[in-house]
């Protein structure tokens, strides 16, 4: 699941017109940056939730689609369903019937063009029996203190005297997003928007919940200047 429905305040004006998931790095929109890499690795289904200027995002998900034959690309509308984005928990949540128990989640602004796809990293994690595996950074100057700590076994930390970035990508099991760990109704029909740090919080607080830290290139997109910056 590529997560897209974002307005993208801090990169203003920039995203009046162009929802940031479309703003052109080295070449090409930022989403299509991982929607390559995750075809490269064997993945051909995505999911992509939008809601600012979604109808753009519609737009390219079925012309890459097009030039992409064997892959299908769905949309979750949320501006068209309620008119608003449901934040990254709801948005999961709105867009699950359309996903398998087992998923990638990350964000169609963030642009971390060496990191490789593999089957191989959803097979353990499916063998390891955990709710969440995710990929964190060092930390970038505009999060100095990051989200999340790591053990020295893999699992993930709410609190820790050293704490590391949260990428945006991970792999989830659909359960994360289920009672009794979610409180959302599967599908989401009635629109609630809600964060996932919360879920993961209850997750790690149950060492269910693993992690390691990747160290390629990573850039959180958010300002007009960080995009500069990549050229």
């Amino acid at each position: 699941m590529i997560l897209a429905a974002g307005r993208g305040m801090r990169m203003r004006p920039l995203t009046d017109e162009t929802p940031k998931p479309l703003l052109t790095v080295r070449g090409q929109p930022l989403m299509q940056w991982p929607m390559e890499a995750l075809l490269a690795g064997g993945f051909r289904r995505f999911v992509v939730n939008t809601a600012w200027l979604g109808e753009q995002i519609d737009a390219f998900c079925a012309d890459w689609q097009a030039a992409h034959p064997g892959t299908e690309v769905a949309t979750s509308d949320e501006g068209q369903d309620f008119g608003y984005a449901l934040e990254t928990a709801g948005g999961i949540s709105r867009a699950a019937p359309l996903l398998d128990e087992v998923f990638w989640v990350l964000a169609g602004d963030v642009y971390m063009p060496d990191f490789v796809f593999t089957q191989a990293s959803v097979d353990r994690f499916v063998a390891g029996g955990m709710l969440a595996h995710l990929w964190l950074v060092p930390n970038p100057t505009h999060n100095p203190h990051g989200d999340f700590g790591l053990t020295a076994q893999g699992l993930a930390l709410d609190q820790a005297p050293v704490r590391y970035t949260y990428s945006t990508v991970g792999l989830y099991r659909r359960t994360l997003f289920e009672a009794p760990w979610c409180s959302i109704v599967p599908g989401n029909p009635q629109g609630t928007a809600e964060p996932l740090a919360p879920l993961l919080r209850q997750a790690m607080a149950a060492g269910l919940v693993s992690a390691e830290l990747y160290t390629g290139a990573w850039t959180d997109v958010g300002t007009p200047e960080r995009l500069r910056e990549l050229g």
